[in-house]
């Protein structure tokens, strides 16, 4: 069970409410995000287009726009090399629909994820070159791309690069760090240590629209203001599907950008829209991140990310409503072959020394290796420890991390960087290329290095507000929209109540996986309460706790011998137009 901690940041939560209008706990919420100072406030519940940081504090966007303005003057051939994930889709389509717009001879390549692998290889800029290509742009990778962009250069080629990803480094005699970026004609990349640009957190697409925005500074602004509204929906789209952390402008971008997606005038966000049933509804992050981003990924991972590409690039809409289909249909089918890949890679797992890890590497030869980095995701929730999940792919073995609080995977993996063939990310997150016999090695290494404490592998659950379901009003629910949207860097407030006693109990759902209660506090008051997470393991906390005959009792609508003490959210169910309150259970223990 995840250990429970109160976050105790101090204010004038009273004062604050009344200067901007909410609820005393809302500004406490707000107090916990680090959220301080009128300004900060003002912008974290209001902030506008506006306030996002001028594209030209970008080290080189300036210098990446003339050069590219002059490439277009001048006819040049430019191909944009993206990725293969949503925010490699993204930045790519922005960075062709900017220059296109400017009437540039642009085309476009995504990588193929097991043929090509992550960014640009040495027969990729040979291709480009052979057809005549003269100037290569780089979006969602090319940081890393030191040797390419140099074989590329001794080709005569121009090429501008622009990522969002850790720049290389090498560790000096003193310990220091001399980064090492790769020799492009310019580099736009705000982790540059030399990069002025105030938040380094904005991802790959993200980086590409600031690009466009310098790029068509001076144009026609009623001919430009749409292509960037159309522009900033992807960013947003990008955003939420890398997993940003919805803080500083990324915060706005995601704001303003899902009401773009959301009245979008591109034939294939509505296609993507229709056929997962939320054209013309309101969008949140949620709907991104779970619900039409996976259908993007899942085209880069079990096929060709440049169908979803195109997609977004087509005129016609009976094309796109087709690709869209399929791209659902692929989703569902890698839906299943992860529940698939995580189930061997636990019973791996539990059937060696593994379990015993701090750092687990997990080597499934025969997984898609596409899955690798989705399957790590769920093993790091079920263990809570950093996880590589390794596969056999055609030159050896490949590989995703997914890495806790404490554990920065980039800086880690980089301290053995010896064994691999290739390997990028950053602190959450990481891929990886080896030979198979250093497989071993590289579990060895990161265990025997990793510095991990059991408190840093202790998950913690961290309680905005320690809050009676008394005090929960349809209005106070409503308020709660203030802080969307939510997700990593701002995630759903967390709020906790004591001493509940369960009533009664239904079990919903097709697959019975939704349970529903009416609880009791101590004042005699009830309440609704859904629990939407692993119903096996929440029954046998039941009968193991309580007992059988308690949790019989439960679900036949006899109980209140059950008490818990629960984390929760509440929500408002509308049903033809009638808002019912209820809770949403997130986590729970014993009274003790």
């Amino acid at each position: 069970m995840a250990k429970w901690v109160v976050t105790a940041k101090k204010a004038d939560f009273n004062q604050i409410g009344e200067k901007f209008h909410i609820d005393p706990v809302i500004a406490r919420i707000i107090r916990n995000r680090e959220i301080v100072g009128d300004e900060n406030i003002d912008e974290f519940l209001h902030g506008t287009i506006d306030k996002l940081h001028a594209p030209t504090l970008l080290k080189d966007a300036e210098r990446a726009a003339d050069i590219l303005r002059y490439k277009i003057d001048s006819k040049q051939r430019i191909r944009i090399i993206g990725d293969y994930d949503i925010d490699g889709v993204c930045s790519t389509y922005i960075l062709y629909a900017g220059l296109n717009s400017l009437g540039a001879d642009v085309d476009t390549v995504i990588p193929h994820r097991i043929h090509d692998g992550y960014g640009m290889n040495n027969h990729m800029i040979e291709e480009a070159h052979e057809a005549g290509i003269d100037t290569i742009l780089t979006c969602d990778n090319g940081i890393a791309a030191k040797e390419q962009i140099t074989y590329a250069k001794s080709l005569g080629m121009t090429v501008v690069v622009t990522d969002h990803h850790e720049v290389p480094y090498e560790v000096q005699e003193d310990g220091s760090r001399r980064e090492c970026p790769p020799p492009a004609d310019a580099v736009i990349d705000p982790k540059q240590a030399d990069c002025i640009y105030p938040f380094d957190g904005i991802c790959g697409a993200a980086v590409a629209y600031k690009l466009i925005q310098v790029l068509l500074d001076g144009q026609n602004r009623t001919e430009v203001e749409p292509l960037m509204q159309e522009l900033l929906a992807f960013a947003a789209f990008a955003t939420v599907g890398d997993v940003m952390e919805l803080i500083d402008e990324n915060r706005i971008i995601v704001r303003y950008g899902l009401q773009q997606i959301s009245q979008s005038a591109n034939i294939g966000m509505r296609a993507l829209l229709a056929v997962n049933g939320l054209q013309d509804k309101p969008l949140s992050a949620y709907h991104i991140g779970f619900v039409l981003g996976p259908c993007l990924n899942a085209t880069g991972r079990l096929d060709t990310a440049s169908r979803a590409l195109r997609m977004f690039q087509t005129a016609d809409r009976a094309e796109a409503v087709t690709i869209a289909g399929e791209l659902k249909e692929l989703n569902d089918n890698r839906k299943n072959m992860t529940l698939q890949g995580t189930k061997q890679a636990i019973e791996v797992i539990e059937g060696s020394a593994l379990k015993d890890d701090k750092v687990l590497v997990v080597y499934l030869p025969d997984c898609h290796e596409s899955l690798a980095g989705i399957i790590a995701g769920r093993l790091r929730e079920r263990y809570y420890k950093p996880v590589f999940v390794l596969t056999r792919s055609e030159d050896g073995v490949k590989g995703s991390g997914r890495s806790v609080e404490a554990y920065h995977m980039y800086d880690k993996m980089s301290e053995c960087k010896e064994l691999y063939t290739k390997y990028g990310g950053h602190k959450m997150a990481a891929g990886v290329s080896m030979p198979e016999e250093n497989v071993e090695k590289f579990r060895t290494y990161l265990n025997e290095h990793c510095g991990l404490t059991a408190e840093d592998l202790e998950e913690k659950i961290h309680i905005d507000v320690p809050m009676p379901m008394s005090y929960v009003t349809a209005g106070f629910v409503k308020q709660l929209l203030v802080l969307e949207p939510f997700g990593n860097g701002n995630p759903k407030p967390v709020f906790a109540q004591r001493n509940l006693r369960l009533l009664r109990g239904r079990i919903l759902g097709k697959n019975s996986n939704v349970g529903r209660y009416t609880v009791e506090d101590d004042t005699g008051r009830q309440f609704e309460m859904m629990y939407f997470g692993n119903m096996d393991a929440w029954h046998d906390f039941l009968t193991k706790q309580f007992g059988q005959e308690a949790y019989d009792r439960l679900y036949q609508g006899r109980g209140g011998e059950i008490r818990i003490h629960v984390i929760y959210y509440p929500d408002l169910d509308v049903y033809q137009g009638r808002e019912r309150l209820q809770m949403i259970m997130q986590d729970y223990c014993c009274v003790q």
